[in-house]
């Protein structure tokens, strides 16, 4: 894969990234992540009694139509978040800003994004820390970059590398309608992750945290292992159980890694209606594995956990045996159909470049 696109952005501001967003909102719009009272061009998110949504982008002189009535943007423009204004029949809603897990769901999209529930727990233990320098590779649609610049704040950096420029343009443009602007500690690049990485590295590691959203994470272990500092963190996120084998036996067999640990999270809402008190039918279950391991010092072997293995887990006749493939670190190359991965369509990319221009304006 060449890498032929430059980064961007080019450069970083000299001072707080606070008071640059600011000055850039005012020339390229309002950042999604401000407070204060609401001002023409901020996302307002209107609830009713019922909580039936409605996401409006405020316009002076602007209006407002449902089946109930008009409702006009004058009367939101200069309104504190949270207040509560009515329609010309007298219908209330409630106006507050969406957060940032509102813009995650509903943000238009080419390839999946990593929820709300993973993002949180990337952020946790990934130890992703203000000031911190991540590289990120497989940007997707833009989801976790931002929860990852909101975490690094104004003297962290996160530099996100994709394959595909069009996942990437989806990406770019996602973000940039967060932030109000292209964020002065992001770098985008296309390109692949090993020769990247290594890149990065020419002159030293170059990365406090290493994050991986991609079909093999295990074959760039090596490449992670270069740019990450001594005792930084190595987080990946993958779909199946075989991805998962695969990464793990890699990071043991790479030797300068702590060992492995994963999980997957489970979420359930609960109904609080007076004495109606129980889970919601609905939960939000298995999305993804999370794996981390540390860096061990350069140079230094990891010291191996004594365990007691079950029957046949190392055994090298089960682990090559064909029912066992993509198990124990096999060498088998596997495609996204392996994994039972749909394409992503180029109209649907078009689709959403789309929503995401026009989701700005209205």
């Amino acid at each position: 894969m060449t890498d032929q696109t430059p980064d961007l952005p080019a450069a970083r501001p000299d001072g707080p990234f606070e008071d640059a967003a600011v000055a850039r909102a005012d020339a390229a719009g309002p950042r999604l992540d401000r407070t204060g009272p609401f001002i023409a061009g901020d996302k307002v998110q209107l609830a009713d009694a019922k909580n039936r949504l409605h996401t409006i982008t405020l316009k002076e002189g602007g209006q407002f139509h449902s089946h109930r009535g008009v409702l006009r943007h004058d009367d939101l423009i200069g309104a504190e978040d949270g207040t509560v204004v009515e329609d010309s029949h007298g219908t209330a809603y409630q106006a507050l800003r969406p957060l940032y897990s509102d813009y995650m769901l509903s943000m238009p999209r080419g390839a999946a994004i990593i929820y709300p529930k993973d993002s949180a727990q990337i952020l946790m233990w990934g130890d992703i820390f203000p000031g911190a320098r991540v590289l990120e590779a497989g940007v997707g649609s833009g989801g976790l970059t931002t929860a990852l610049l909101r975490a690094v704040g104004p003297e962290g950096s996160v530099h996100s590398i994709e394959r595909r420029e069009d996942f990437a343009g989806v990406a770019r443009e996602n973000v940039e309608t967060y932030f109000g602007a292209p964020h002065p500690a992001w770098t985008l690049s296309i390109g692949d992750f090993q020769e990247r990485a290594l890149e990065l590295a020419a002159d030293g590691p170059c990365a406090d945290r290493v994050v991986l959203d991609m079909l093999a994470p295990w074959e760039c272990v090596d490449a992670a292992a270069t740019a990450l500092v001594s005792g930084g963190v190595f987080l990946a996120y993958v779909a199946t159980v075989t991805q998962l084998s695969r990464t793990a036996e890699a990071l043991r067999d790479h030797g300068e890694f702590t060992e492995p640990y994963a999980w997957e999270s489970f979420v359930r809402p609960w109904h609080l209606e007076g004495l109606a008190v129980r889970p919601e039918h609905r939960m939000n279950a298995h999305t993804g594995f999370l794996l981390t391991a540390r860096r061990t010092a350069h140079g230094v072997e990891a010291l191996r956990r004594v365990r007691r293995p079950a029957p046949g887990s190392q055994d090298a006749a089960e682990l090559s045996h064909p029912d066992n493939d993509g198990f124990g670190g096999s060498e088998t190359t596997w495609t996204a159909d392996d994994l039972g991965e749909r394409g992503v369509a180029a109209r649907k990319i078009k689709r959403a470049l789309r929503d995401i221009r026009q989701g700005r304006d209205r």
